[in-house]
């Protein structure tokens, strides 16, 4: 355990009862609580004193000890269907992952983009991209690491040996993958988990339903932009590769899918299970309006994946399932947990009257709405390189809904674009499980990234001020 990891362990229940033990109260005995609540766990959080799984626990803990909820309505954040439809995408995952077709469907795509230096780079960025819409950006990361390790060792062991040319395109490949996995999982809701965790905000709290396709509209466009914008960015002015070829590339992937085999029978049963989710995520609203009673919801499709991944039987006589409920040993249920402590929290704030007050307090000052947004996409983009995204949007979205109620804006127009903002770290390695894996190789240096990260970062967020000022009002 670091310095930090250890100041953050007690700093935390310190700072949370001097709040809980002050004479007189701040606001008032509830909001005082959730605040000491939210401060021990964002300490926590920042620190990495302990998991930030357990720290999620908290409000399960702590909220029906200091009577800011019961038990039972703390509890049912946790077990909230945007939960569940981010279960049903974890299973997923788990399905693409076990079969290798995650593997396949990568190498594939970058067979198809051709072997100068440059497409060899946009063929990784897309393969990670698509990847990181289905499947955790860590997972998707750590299937092209190996794989992009590959090409790299060809131009290490060639006749010129590693040149300027040559690292430069290392540092466009890795950085690519690394960026490529956080925009990505912009693009849909079960891409990246602070997105459920905002779904499962305006559903819980503000009865505002956004759809898997909804979503898709305003993900897609804006993780294509900014995948492109890397792209540029990375091959044209910082790192250039000026017609470095290497035809031994297309020799590596042709390689790893031969290791692949054939597509198995497996890898089509779970492609096409994969395919009716989607579809039935996309055409969910038309479904609905021909066949009413249906009541199809984005959980609910999800939840007949997984389930239909358990029991659909791949060979009945000798009892073979694609999945059985070992393999969920591998499933990321700390993320879960994380889902509901945020919304704990978030519910906190708002029967606490927090969120009220806030929006009071914006309600009265003199700050333009341009000038506001602008200012917390900023903040939240940048504080999304020093502490977990997901944790960082439990935290602000019930703050910022406050604010947009202040300003009397609809939420979604600020809960959106900053959400978005909490994905877009591409200037630090801890800033997100991407970034660390490809800094791990050992070809990128900290100022490499960052030096490219922070100009990315600021496009990000004029594209954001952008969503804020000209998309978002023509959708809601």
């Amino acid at each position: 355990m670091n310095l930090s990891s250890k100041i953050g362990l007690f700093t935390g229940p310190i700072i949370f009862f001097i709040l809980i033990s002050l004479p007189n109260a701040l606001i008032s005995e509830n909001a005082d609580a959730v605040i000491a609540v939210a401060l021990w766990m964002v300490i926590w959080w920042v620190t990495e004193a302990v998991s930030i799984s357990v720290t999620a626990l908290l409000p399960l803990l702590l909220f029906p000890i200091l009577k800011v909820m019961p038990i039972g309505d703390v509890g049912a954040n946790y077990g909230s269907p945007i939960v569940f439809l981010f279960f049903g995408g974890f299973v997923m995952a788990l399905a693409l992952e076990k079969v290798n077709l995650h593997k396949r469907i990568a190498l594939n795509i970058i067979r198809l983009t051709g072997t100068t230096a440059n497409k060899v780079v946009l063929g990784f960025m897309i393969a990670t991209a698509v990847l990181s819409m289905w499947i955790s950006n860590t997972a998707s990361t750590v299937v092209m690491l190996p794989i992009a390790m590959s090409v790299i060792n060809l131009l290490i062991q060639d006749e010129d040996g590693f040149t300027k040319r040559d690292r430069n395109f290392a540092l466009s490949v890795m950085l690519g993958i690394a960026f490529a996995a956080n925009a990505g999982g912009i693009a849909t809701v079960i891409g990246t988990p602070p997105n459920s965790v905002l779904i499962g905000l305006l559903e819980n709290e503000y009865n505002i339903e956004i759809s898997f396709l909804k979503w898709m509209i305003i993900g897609l466009p804006f993780s294509l932009i900014m995948i492109s914008i890397c792209y540029f960015v990375l091959v044209k002015v910082f790192f250039p590769t000026q017609g470095l070829k290497f035809k031994a590339s297309k020799t590596i992937i042709h390689e790893e899918l031969e290791k692949l085999g054939p597509t198995s029978g497996k890898e089509k049963m779970v492609l096409i299970i994969f395919g009716v989710t989607i579809f039935l995520w996309v055409f969910r609203t038309l479904i609905n309006s021909v066949f009413p009673s249906l009541g199809l919801s984005d959980t609910l499709i999800s939840m007949f994946a997984a389930i239909a991944l358990f029991t659909l039987p791949f060979n009945l006589k000798k009892g073979d399932f694609i999945l059985e409920w070992k393999d969920t040993q591998k499933l990321a249920w700390g993320i879960l947990i994380l889902f509901g402590g945020g919304l704990s929290l978030a519910k906190g704030m708002s029967v606490s009257g927090i969120v009220d007050l806030v929006a009071e307090v914006i309600g009265q000052s003199d700050l333009s709405i341009l000038l506001t947004a602008s200012l917390l996409i900023l903040l939240m983009l940048f504080m999304t390189e020093l502490m977990s995204n997901v944790a960082l949007v439990a935290v602000l979205a019930p703050v910022v809904a406050g604010i947009a109620i202040g300003l009397g804006l609809p939420i979604t127009y600020l809960l959106i674009p900053i959400t978005i903002a909490s994905s877009c770290a591409f200037m630090l390695p801890m800033a997100t499980p991407p970034n660390a894996i490809v800094f791990a190789s050992g070809y990128i240096k900290v100022h490499e990234m960052a030096r490219a990260g922070v100009i990315l970062n600021l496009i990000a967020v004029l594209l954001l001020i952008g969503l804020f000022q000209f998309v978002l009002p023509l959708l809601f």
